[in-house]
């Protein structure tokens, strides 16, 4: 079934193209998108547009998702900490990750850091606030174990915090991965010439539609493989969860 949904979506969008109840020059056949995929992959610019995305996404999701994951590990185990951070925390998630980005540009220019930076915070948020939460709901007789056995710190937040927050951190990291991808293609649509933001956007300024839904449709599907990514890795880290 979740190989037949996606073909029968196509297979249906083609036969409403063809018998002509939409105006293919907003809504293009899928035949049509894949003829434009064939001549991009030919001559190496959508290759090349993803390799670059992928660059970007890839480097600004780690520089967001591991200071995450520990200050969300110390959030959860220290609540002195946490009655710090947490305001913080809750004042500033909700700012849209695209309003930060003029803010970016001025600090870091038009190269590459200011789309990590962006990235980065659009990943930031959810994966700090599902790995506090991981450690929350942990039974607490762990930590009460451990503190009767003089366990150090670095032994509660490495044999308890870590492992049994799992499962909500790679949900945080799916999140997180879904959101890098969204402000990935807001982030290139300025002051940059390559990514598949900027084929999305310039093939709109220039009405070349097929290349613009080819865009949309390849961040569809790196957004599949990065979840298919962090699915196996979960379940090689987290194997109790499946059972």
């Amino acid at each position: 079934m979740s190989a037949a949904s996606p073909v029968v979506l196509i297979l249906a969008w083609e036969l409403v193209t063809r018998l002509g109840y939409v105006d293919t020059r907003f809504f293009p056949a899928p035949s049509e998108i894949l003829q434009t995929a064939q001549r991009l992959l030919t001559d190496g610019t959508l290759a090349r547009q993803v390799g670059i995305s992928v660059q970007r996404v890839v480097i600004g999701f780690v520089i967001g998702a591991v200071p995450a994951i520990l200050i969300g590990l110390i959030m959860g185990l220290v609540p002195i900490v946490r009655a710090a951070l947490r305001p913080l925390v809750n004042s500033t998630y909700p700012i849209p990750k695209s309003a930060l980005l003029p803010l970016f540009l001025l600090l870091f220019g038009l190269g590459e850091e200011s789309k990590w930076a962006i990235i980065a915070v659009g990943t930031f948020y959810l994966v700090l606030i599902n790995t506090m939460t991981g450690v929350l709901n942990i039974d607490p007789i762990y930590f009460d174990v451990a503190k009767s056995v003089g366990a150090s710190s670095f032994l509660k937040l490495s044999v308890i915090a870590f492992p049994g927050s799992l499962p909500l951190i790679f949900a945080g990291l799916k999140l997180g991965m879904g959101v890098s991808l969204i402000v990935l293609v807001y982030a290139e649509s300025v002051g940059t010439t390559g990514g598949i933001g900027y084929l999305i956007w310039n093939s709109w300024e220039v009405f070349q539609v097929p290349r613009m839904y080819l865009g949309i449709m390849t961040t569809a599907v790196l957004g599949l493989l990065a979840a298919s990514a962090l699915e196996s890795l979960e379940r090689l880290l987290v194997p109790w969860k499946q059972r």
